[in-house]
């Protein structure tokens, strides 16, 4: 099979499509015959070195070449003993890319069944590729900050795929979301159900404090702003952060690192986000797709900034 990989950390050039051995599914897991598979910034931390060394990879047991890739959308082609997937199904699925077998960029992935949702109905392989890792993450930020209806929720990088989600599904909770944003993107932001909409900038953080006299009562910061967000929240409020930041922190507000690892197996909030978009209550967005040849332009990309949606690496020959 083919697969994006990379055999030594460093810039986009690493990247490369090597032909690999097929995965076969064990007890409890799913083969996926990939349709396609999202970059994300962390498969750049990956890549780069960021996250892990090599040496740490190899403790955990992960050896080159590496498979980038976090999420992904496509038919289920075997089956291990003990899941209730049948080969045919659409499906979409959250995968650890630090594991020994690798990502999502590759045209078959095992993963656990409890990895793995329906495609929703409606939707493309490749916009559902978008779903699992950036809609988990706001998922796990949400119940980590634990507002009520009727509370109020900042969300940085409004417009971004993580933002955008954010928005959406603060706004299906009964949250009130004032939106932080590029001036351009205030249609779209509002279009999310943004309560207040604030433009980007210098002055961003004392307008998230001004909509929200005394302070949002929770942030999520996609925009990767960390400390500088917090005089915006109020006393005693929280902070999700999506790149590791702890803190320090001040006046009582607490801060919830938020790693999407820790539910790349929660099927029940996957299946519920797939409903929503079913139900019309949370966009999928593809800003542009990409052959797997083509990989290291998609990160490229992405690593310029302002993208709106998911880039896609698309596999020929899936089923659509």
């Amino acid at each position: 099979m083919r697969a994006v990989t990379f055999s030594r950390l460093g810039g986009p050039e690493v990247l490369q499509v090597s032909e690999l051995p097929e995965p076969q599914p064990g007890p409890g897991e799913v083969r996926i015959r990939v349709a396609a598979a999202t970059v994300n910034p962390t498969d750049i931390s990956f890549r780069s070195g960021r996250q892990l060394t090599t040496a740490q990879l190899s403790e955990m047991g992960v050896l080159p070449p590496y498979i980038p890739g976090m999420e992904l959308a496509g038919v289920v082609d075997a089956v291990g003993e003990g899941t209730n997937w049948r080969t045919g199904d659409r499906v979409m699925a959250i995968v650890n890319p630090r594991r020994p077998g690798g990502g999502a960029q590759a045209e078959l992935v095992v993963v656990p069944a409890a990895s793995v949702a329906r495609v929703p109905e409606g939707a493309s392989l490749e916009a559902a590729a978008t779903l699992p890792m950036n809609g988990l993450t706001v998922r796990l930020a949400l119940d980590r900050l634990a507002l009520k209806p009727g509370q109020t929720l900042g969300v940085t990088g409004a417009a971004g795929a993580v933002g955008g989600y954010a928005v959406e599904l603060g706004v299906n909770e009964g949250l009130r979301v004032i939106a932080v944003a590029r001036p351009q993107d205030e249609a779209q932001v509002k279009r999310f159900g943004a309560k207040t909409f604030v433009p980007s900038g210098d002055s961003a953080i004392r307008g998230l404090y001004d909509a929200a006299p005394g302070g949002v009562d929770g942030l999520i910061d996609a925009a990767v702003l960390d400390a500088a967000v917090l005089p915006a929240i109020r006393d005693g409020g929280k902070l999700a952060t999506v790149r590791g930041f702890a803190g320090p922190s001040e006046r009582g507000i607490t801060i919830e690192p938020v790693r999407v690892a820790s539910y790349v197996h929660n099927q029940n909030a996957l299946d519920r986000l797939g409903h929503l978009v079913a139900e019309g209550r949370l966009t999928l967005r593809v800003a542009e797709t990409f052959p797997p040849e083509r990989a290291a332009d998609a990160q490229r990309k992405m690593s310029a900034g302002g993208t709106r949606g998911r880039l896609v690496i698309v596999f020929q020959g899936a089923t659509r």
